[in-house]
């Protein structure tokens, strides 16, 4: 864990002397970045909006990723590979296609991930606090939301024949993930239900019978175990019904097919075989899973979340109809609201891996990905630091600092206002930047998160959206939900078809003759006014 926090120092965190790799001879000359700039356009022009439907749709969110976090993991990776980093791109900052979400709740300015998940997935943007209910829901208020439910695009895949898949490492039955299948007025129920707050059930219990989800990774196991029972590694229930949704998710898939399994470790994940599983659930911890820093020291062992992309394809690819399957890199999230912007940076480069596992996997032209992020944070990257350096301003400070947390010292000494880092070990992992405003926990931040895009479709991300935007282009690529009858899909199938997938210009769906057909008529009719 010290050898990967010492990573990190090179970018921002230490204090004393960083090696660097300096500044490339090449770069002080003009002729390289005017033949960098030259590679880039010539590379610009190669790529083609792909035209078609999309058979297969990833969508890959960065809890919390904001676009000081990207920059910021950028690096990171870059140093980690022994550069200066800024140079380095990340998997998805090689998607053709880039855009901007506004992610505000309806009623909150600066959102949470349950409203986000409820707009980018549902397609329908909503209350802070509620999961797959609309904006007439009270938080915490069950009668509020009845009849007020939203679905996902998971669900109208499932409805179109695909399968479905969703992995996190945080509790599967967290924010981001619930969105995908659960309907509640409380992000918070989901292991119970208060009392009087029937008729509505908690999210784990309607993942288990409410839902059929092929493939479900993550931690989390504490919500699905009887009450006064503890888990293969000896944590303890959250439930208060004392049911087994483990068992019961087991008895209800056995009654489909005998190719399932339900796994708790590394070791048993490892030998599931995809070719004969139709159905996995794996819970690898009773909480969230670990930080990516802390996840080699993992007693039970847990994959990365590379290798459970990797799986969750390999499962779901068998559907001829094809998959939509929900990736989230949640502990980004958590790593920025302790402070801790070691954790969420290696987590950063985690998502990256595992981004890059479905890129390499998957076909451009029938397979959409797309890369977002639900909300950002308080988390700033300033200073003015040397290529790979820290910066160093009388009394020492990081470059990666937040505008509130924990990580508030309250010290002050003489007519310094922060904590002085000279003989602070700021490499190591569990560090807390230093923070303006003192909090307990760190608060996400407001502004517009980026959205990256391949594939079919890509390329109707283009500027500055709304975030539910995000799931009504991903039906609409693939024709479910309320786009599956429409003709617009009808039109894509067979443009796509004739064309292999892909058709150059912004065109959209519109035939390429059509608009050669017009622009000869246009011609003529200029001729004939000459």
């Amino acid at each position: 864990m010290a050898a990967r926090g010492a990573l990190v120092l090179c970018m921002c965190f230490g204090v004393a002397t960083v090696h660097s790799a300096g500044v490339p001879p090449s770069e002080r000359n003009p002729k390289f970045w005017n033949d960098k700039a030259k590679e880039e356009i010539v590379n610009a022009m190669k790529d083609k909006d792909v035209v078609g439907v999309a058979k297969n749709v990833i969508l890959f969110l960065g809890d919390g990723m904001g676009v000081t976090t990207v920059t910021a993991g950028r690096i990171l990776q870059g140093q980690m590979k022994g550069g200066n980093g800024e140079d380095n791109k990340l998997s998805f900052d090689h998607f053709p296609n880039v855009a901007l979400s506004k992610t505000y709740n309806v009623d909150h300015q600066t959102p949470d991930s349950a409203g986000t998940g409820t707009a980018y997935l549902c397609g329908v943007k909503t209350n802070m606090g509620v999961i797959g209910v609309d904006a007439h829901s009270t938080k915490g208020n069950c009668a509020s939301s009845q009849d007020r439910e939203v679905y996902s695009i998971r669900k109208w895949s499932r409805d179109a024949g695909k399968s479905t898949g969703v992995v996190t490492t945080t509790r599967v039955t967290h924010a981001t993930p619930a969105a995908t299948y659960a309907h509640t007025p409380h992000r918070d129920w989901e292991g119970s239900v208060p009392d009087g707050q029937q008729p509505c059930t908690d999210i784990a219990h309607q993942l288990v019978h409410d839902n059929d989800i092929e493939v479900v990774m993550g931690g989390g196991r504490q919500m699905f175990i009887p009450v006064n029972t503890t888990d293969e590694e000896g944590g303890e229930s959250k439930r208060q019904d004392g049911r087994d949704l483990i068992g019961e998710w087991v008895n209800k898939v056995a009654a489909k097919t005998g190719n399932f399994q339900y796994v708790w470790n590394n070791t048993q994940f490892m030998d599931v075989d995809p070719d004969k599983t139709e159905y996995l659930l794996a819970l690898f911890n009773p909480s969230h899973m670990e930080y990516e820093v802390d996840r080699p020291a993992d007693k039970a062992g847990e994959p990365s979340l590379a290798e459970m992309t990797r799986k969750a394809i390999q499962i779901l690819q068998k559907n001829e109809k094809g998959f939509f399957l929900l990736v989230e890199g949640g502990r980004i999230d958590h790593g920025h609201h302790m402070n801790q912007a070691a954790m969420a940076l290696h987590d950063t480069v985690a998502f990256s891996d595992a981004v890059q596992v479905a890129a390499d996997m998957m076909d451009l032209s029938d397979t959409l990905i797309v890369v977002t992020a639900d909300h950002s944070h308080a988390f700033a990257f300033a200073g003015y630091p040397g290529r790979g350096n820290p910066i160093l301003d009388g009394m020492p400070y990081t470059t990666m600092v937040y505008g509130n947390g924990p990580g508030h010292t309250g010290e002050i000494t003489g007519n310094n206002t922060r904590q002085n880092l000279t003989l602070v070990n700021t490499t190591d992992p569990n560090y807390k930047q230093q923070a303006v405003v003192p909090l307990t926990i760190e608060t996400h931040g407001g502004e517009d998160v980026a959205i990256f895009a391949r594939g079919p479709m890509a390329h109707l991300f283009h500027g500055v959206h709304e975030q539910n935007y995000i799931a009504h282009v991903m039906a609409y690529a693939s024709c479910v939900g309320a786009y599956s009858d429409a003709n617009e899909c009808a039109a894509s199938l067979q443009t796509g078809a004739s064309t292999g997938g892909a058709a150059g210009g912004s065109g959209g769906r519109q035939s390429v003759w059509l608009s050669f057909l017009v622009g000869l008529w246009c011609v003529m009719l200029l001729l004939i006014r000459d």
